[in-house]
């Protein structure tokens, strides 16, 4: 009930980004229900069916992402100072998050069952296989029985995912029964970074290694059309050199504050040198999963136009929107964390002079850094991961 009161008297700025979280649950829930109305239709293709859940596993872990981003910059994750007294732990605060967080995700699973069940025809409206539906009617599973219970389990593992992250993320870490939801402000560089190195260029020789074996065979990465039948060594090398670069992400943040702070630098550049050190920890793997999505992207976008007659399916589509949709708006919300977080320091820099234009060219700067340094790696490692598919 709290939850639900706090939800209504929200800035709309803070209820715009846990709607996007439902919408992101939403597109999941649609994503899940599909492959199960695949199966319901196709029961002697399991495999198949098994692989289109699978393939699930992307979105989810997105939402799950942008559910935790949103939560962590939530005005309601820090009312423990003046609710303490209330009643209001930091256990009981943890649990309001997650609950908030599964409230607005079981909306969106519950709008998606509703829009899954009107395109398959089964709320009263024809089903149309080719009519103006932009999704096949067929594709769903239309005309046989959905198997209630299983439909239930799976979308509700969206919600609980979501909410389990939430809790994880906010879990009080001090003693003194204050939950500590910001990472702690450190100079101290990142571990990460060798081995986000070191898996990308494993993932990376994995699937040159296994990568020749699908090209004799005459098949590209089916993933413009068909997402069934990709080679699962070239699949493990996609996902280790993505999580290289999720777990690379927290030192390449430092890197680029140190590269700010080399040679005798001004007083600008030593100002945001020093930011992007001292958030790295908080900005770095948002942005690496950012980078790791942007590199496949780019990659699929080769792949297909190496083989331009596999059409861009349907579900393809939704998936790739509901994953970079979250990246962006996690690395977004991490971005607003980390503004939050250096309000004390901002208000003190005005208070001894500093102007608006000179606090505004070092967030370019520290932009700009991001950028050169994030920026040729993605593409470098979108590159070597297209190169084997593609010659």
């Amino acid at each position: 009930m709290l939850a639900l009161r706090l939800a209504r008297g929200t800035h709309p700025l803070v209820l715009l980004r846990r709607l996007l979280v439902t919408a992101a649950a939403a597109g999941t829930g649609f994503l899940v229900l599909a492959a199960l109305g695949h199966a319901a239709a196709h029961p002697a293709t399991a495999g198949d069916s098994l692989a289109r859940l699978l393939w699930c596993a992307a979105p989810l872990a997105a939402t799950a992402q942008l559910a935790v981003s949103v939560a962590r910059t939530d005005p309601a994750a820090r009312l423990q100072r003046g609710m303490a007294a209330a009643g209001l732990g930091p256990f009981r605060l943890t649990l309001l998050a997650a609950t908030s967080t599964a409230l607005f995700c079981a909306l969106g699973v519950l709008l998606s069952l509703v829009v899954f069940l009107a395109l398959r025809g089964d709320l009263g409206t024809a089903a149309s296989g080719t009519g103006s539906h932009a999704i096949d009617s067929g594709l769903l599973g239309a005309g046989h029985p959905l198997p209630w219970i299983g439909a239930l389990m799976l979308i509700s593992v969206i919600p609980l995912t979501a909410a389990v992250a939430t809790a994880f993320s906010l879990r009080p870490r001090t003693e003194a029964g204050v939950v500590d939801t910001d990472t702690p402000s450190t100079t101290e560089a990142p571990s990460g970074l060798p081995w986000g190195v070191a898996l990308a260029a494993a993932g990376l020789a994995t699937e040159a290694y296994t990568s020749p074996a699908g090209a004799a065979a005459g098949g590209l990465l089916p993933l413009s059309g068909r997402l069934i039948g990709s080679p699962p060594g070239v699949l493990a090398g996609w996902a280790l050199a993505a999580i290289g670069l999720v777990l690379a992400g927290p030192g390449l943040v430092y890197l680029s504050g140190q590269l700010l702070c080399a040679g005798r630098p001004g007083a600008l550049r030593l100002l945001s040198g020093r930011v992007l050190q001292e958030e790295s920890h908080r900005l770095g793997r948002p942005l690496g999963v950012l980078c790791a999505v942007a590199s496949g992207v780019y990659a699929a976008g080769v792949l297909h136009q190496a083989a331009p007659s596999r059409p861009l399916g349907p579900f393809t589509a939704i998936g790739a929107a509901v994953v970079l949709a979250c990246v962006t708006v996690s690395a977004l919300s991490s971005a607003l964390e980390s503004r939050a977080a250096r309000a004390r320091s901002t208000a003190a820099l005005r208070r001894l002079g500093a102007s608006a234009f000179v606090l505004h060219r070092a967030t370019a700067l520290r932009t700009t850094a991001l950028v050169l340094v994030l920026g040729p790696l993605t593409w470098t490692v979108a590159e070597m991961a297209t190169l084997p598919l593609v010659h």
